[in-house]
């Protein structure tokens, strides 16, 4: 029988990518075979012996290539899971990161009490990407409606269409905003996955996030927190009683985003860390006592 058996295929995937130096050579090849040919956890014990389709055969050399270059696993597939999403990709957008995962687990409490006390919740996600944060949260706490505001239009046309894939669109508006610019009326939470990179840094990332995630996703500005400061300048204008602030964070940031609230008449009501524990997200309120 010609061609080349499942099997086979993955064999020659994770020796290519492990020639290249992808350090994850074994763990990549599975993904990208899985994506790629839609298939099941069982199928690569099940299917081993099947032929795959010259079609088939060349997704997976061209996949491989791409991933020899560099290119993130889940941007060659063109979505990744987050939270109970599964979000497509673009240029345009950061892709998001497990690390996210915890600001919006730690919002949830929040915005399920603030609709619980007040009938609704509003939501503004500055910065939204993929509309990831935002849309996980509507997702996670029905009834809670939100906007997600990005300087990038391809963003927003991912983050509208992720909303559409996910079934929330109808408590989902986009804006095309510099921050506040454009943003209309008062929310209850204001959350933020800004870029936070040192700009003298961003060049030295992986190749996989340097060449890959939009500059403008990362680069924080001379110090890192150039975002923090704007959002801290405009959130309490758009900011409903008693609402909160919310942030990730670099893992050193924790202490100067602080000062940079505080500044504004916000106190630090919750710092959450990540797996590694680093301090990853900060929540504050103005109606907290310092």
């Amino acid at each position: 029988m010609s061609g080349t058996s499942l099997a086979d295929a993955l064999s020659v995937a994770r020796r290519r990518l492990s020639e290249a130096g992808i350090a994850d050579a074994a763990g990549d090849a599975r993904a990208l075979l899985k994506g790629l040919l839609a298939l099941t956890p069982t199928s690569f014990l099940t299917d081993s012996n099947r032929i795959l389709a010259p079609a088939e055969q060349q997704a997976v050399d061209d996949a491989i290539d791409r991933r020899i270059r560099r290119e993130p696993v889940h941007r060659i597939l063109g979505h990744r899971a987050f939270s109970r999403l599964d979000l497509a990709l673009s240029p345009e957008t950061l892709e998001p990161r497990p690390d996210t995962e915890i600001l919006v687990d730690t919002l949830v409490p929040h915005a399920e009490r603030i609709l619980a006390e007040t009938g609704r919740c509003r939501i503004l996600d500055l910065g939204t990407g993929t509309g990831a944060i935002c849309l996980a949260l509507l997702d996670l706490v029905p009834g809670a409606a939100g906007v997600g505001a990005d300087l990038s239009a391809g963003a927003l046309e991912t983050a509208k269409r992720n909303a559409e894939i996910n079934g929330v669109a109808d408590r989902f508006e986009a804006v095309e905003s510099d921050w506040f610019a454009a943003v209309a009326g008062a929310f209850d939470i204001i959350v933020s996955n800004p870029p936070y990179i040192v700009r003298s840094v961003v060049g030295t990332l992986d190749d996989e996030v340097r060449l890959y995630d939009p500059v403008l996703a990362l680069d924080g500005g001379e110090d890192g927190l150039d975002a923090y400061r704007a959002i801290a300048v405009g959130a309490g204008d758009h900011l409903r009683e008693n609402g909160l602030v919310a942030y990730e964070i670099g893992y050193d940031q924790k202490d100067q985003v602080t000062a940079i609230m505080r500044e504004k008449g916000f106190a630090r009501i919750d710092a959450v860390q990540d797996f590694g524990g680093n301090d990853r997200v900060l929540v504050f309120s103005k109606a907290a006592i310092v």
